[in-house]
């Protein structure tokens, strides 16, 4: 019961937290200063808590895979609200099931590992299912139309997201071989400033203060954001602990559908039924690969 409480937290925070990233964007503030608050705003709500926690105990190992873990988290993120800028969430939120697609390509070229046909028949109803998701033209062919969908800098960003957080998820699982849920919490919180700030200040520069400006008008939705990703972050890491990473990911696919209702709620975005119906066979693809999907 409790798993399924926590998997269940995670489906719904996701989507949530994409939606205050997306208003916080479209507020003309930049994807670094996003994350980068989000996580300055989190080290704030958990500070209480880091007395309780035996920091001198934990293992170098710990601390390398952590420190992985909020570079990739940070990247990734980066890359998914700078996506939300330019793309539809309901648009979004189904093409997360290709991180599937992603582990079982990798497992293929790094390994050697070949996919089953259980493997396979998931490639492909992930496959069909984005296409079911694209957006036609009348007279329009729907090759040509899932090409410009894969050619959408959007869909390319979150791609580039997926692979971060594809990566991210097996560093986090070797982690929590050291350290409590908890505890790797509280690490991916704090160790996530450095890498945000960092960037922000290198890249941003003059511009950071103007930035903020912006930020300091949009409190209700930045407070929303941290509040939704600590629980995403948490709920992820105690999923991971009661069952293994693909089959977590699996049941995370499920935000998809969530994805696509909130994109019609709060964006009036378009073509809901096609993308409910895509995101659901693509759902059952990814399914199909974590759990009977095994390399021979």
């Amino acid at each position: 019961m409790f798993t399924a409480l926590v998997v269940a937290v995670r489906i719904i925070a996701n989507p949530l937290a994409n939606v205050f990233q997306k208003r916080l964007v479209q507020s003309a503030i930049h994807p670094l200063v996003v994350i980068g608050m989000t996580h300055a705003l989190l080290t704030v709500i958990v500070l209480p808590f880091v007395a309780g926690v035996a920091w001198q105990a934990l293992v170098p190992a710990f601390w390398a895979n952590m420190a992985l873990c909020a570079v990739l988290a940070v990247a990734g993120n980066v890359l998914l609200v700078a996506a939300l800028h330019r793309t539809d969430l309901s648009l979004l939120g189904p093409i997360n099931a290709y991180k599937a697609v992603l582990s079982l390509a990798l497992g293929t070229v790094v390994l050697g590992e070949i996919p089953s046909a259980f493997g396979m028949l998931g490639v492909l109803l992930i496959v069909l299912g984005s296409v079911l998701v694209v957006d036609r033209a009348p007279g329009q062919q729907r090759a040509h139309a899932v090409a410009l969908l894969f050619g959408d800098r959007g869909v390319q960003l979150r791609l580039a997201a997926l692979v971060c957080s594809a990566t991210e998820a097996v560093f986090l699982k070797r982690a929590q071989a050291f350290g409590s849920p908890s505890t790797t919490f509280l690490a991916w919180v704090f160790l996530g400033i450095v890498p945000a700030a960092l960037a922000a200040v290198l890249l941003l520069r003059s511009d950071i203060r103007a930035q903020l400006q912006r930020l300091r008008r949009e409190w209700p939705s930045y407070g929303a954001l941290a509040v939704t990703t600590g629980a995403m972050q948490l709920a992820t890491l105690l999923a991971f602990r009661a069952m293994p990473v693909g089959y977590a990911l699996a049941l995370f696919q499920l935000s998809a559908v969530v994805s696509v209702l909130l994109g019609a709620r709060y964006f009036a975005e378009r073509s809901i039924g096609r993308r409910l119906a895509g995101s659901a066979v693509m759902v059952v693809g990814a399914a199909l690969i974590v759990t009977l999907g095994a390399p021979r």
